[in-house]
């Protein structure tokens, strides 16, 4: 183990002293030796050993971040040797390509792997995010999303399968993998709901976001009589699923927008957007009509309304605006002395 450099220590009273803890814990009852590795050949384990039993969509990003950034920039370094400067350097180095949120989740795949490092006896070193140098938060682009007399224009407008795919996007807020991966059991007509079991991404079936991700959402009568207008020309297929493509398979959420969305929008002269901009339009459209922080955080199936107000904090409803103008009005400059708050209280 190298403990540093002569010009770094200079005396070797000062390398005694760095010594010393480290053979203390290396002579004491409990001490079991450590394995050691570099970063590149323990990733070729935990990517063939761990890796490969989380999601698709999870294993996609995490052999990305792997093959293009951690093994690229850091593959020669051992893993008790990335130290919190050598993790800082390497944030540094990536806020020179990447965005705030990349650098974050491709720390989370080199935390994970780590993790399991360490769990299997490995010598390392601990990655705490919230000990290193971030870039700066970035201006939050505000969403896109439709409006109600837009996406009551695209779903007039669009043919099937993706007219049901879009009713079914706007009307409950489903994710777009969520509305891919429904199947016909899901379905309960009787109470009026949909239970949300299972993701699809690019063909294959995985599990939802969250575990507050597989609540079931409120189903409307009008999406109910679409629901039914289209299983009466439905073709069933083997495990159920309400939309499969020519190979039999889920649809791939980019193939529903290529496909699907942008040529409606298209001809309906509206800006082009991505499926999430429905679930952006259900929840203001809930806002708008007056439901309150708690019930649309269940029918957006959020673990919390702090999320669903974050997120969608850009909504502004008509009770908002009613509210706003009684105050406006109290505050006017010119407003009749005569009309007090108290009046506006109803």
């Amino acid at each position: 183990m190298v403990l540093g450099t002569v010009a770094e220590l200079k005396t070797k009273r000062i390398a005694q002293r760095l010594l010393d803890p480290i053979l203390a814990r290396i002579n004491s009852f409990d001490y079991r030796p450590s394995k050691f590795s570099t970063i590149e050949k323990f990733a070729d384990t935990w990517e063939s050993q761990v890796l490969i039993h989380q999601k698709p969509s999870s294993v996609k990003a995490a052999k990305s971040h792997l093959r293009t950034y951690i093994r690229k920039h850091l593959g020669k370094v051992l893993l008790h040797e990335l130290t919190p400067q050598i993790q800082q350097n390497f944030v540094t180095l990536l806020s020179l390509k990447v965005s705030r949120k990349t650098v974050l989740n491709i720390l989370s795949t080199l935390s994970s792997m780590m993790s399991t490092a360490k769990s299997w006896g490995y010598c390392t070193q601990a990655i705490t995010i919230g000990e290193l140098a971030l870039p700066s938060e970035e201006i939050r682009k505000q969403a896109r999303f439709f409006n109600g007399e837009e996406a009551r224009k695209i779903i007039m407008l669009a043919s099937e399968p993706y007219r049901t795919m879009f009713a079914i996007a706007a009307m409950t807020g489903l994710r777009v993998g969520e509305v891919v991966g429904l199947q016909k059991g899901d379905l309960d007509f009787d109470r009026r709901t949909v239970h949300v079991n299972r993701s699809a991404w690019y063909g294959h079936v995985q599990t939802v976001k969250s575990k507050a991700s597989r609540a079931p959402v409120a189903m409307s009568e009008a999406l109910s009589t679409m629901l039914k207008e289209y299983l009466a020309a439905w073709s069933p297929n083997p495990e159920g699923f309400l939309f499969v493509n020519r190979n039999g398979r889920p649809y791939a959420a980019n193939k529903v927008v290529e496909y699907g969305l942008w040529p409606v929008l298209d001809k309906l002269k509206i800006e082009r957007a991505g499926m999430h901009a429905f679930r952006h339009c259900h929840a203001s459209l809930l806002m708008d009509v007056g439901a309150n922080p708690t019930v649309t955080k269940e029918q957006m199936r959020h673990s919390d309304a702090r999320v669903t107000l974050g997120v969608y904090g850009h909504v502004i409803g008509d009770s908002q605006r009613d509210a706003v103008d009684k105050v406006g009005e109290i505050l006017r400059p010119t407003a009749p002395k005569s009309r007090t708050a108290g009046e506006y209280i109803q």
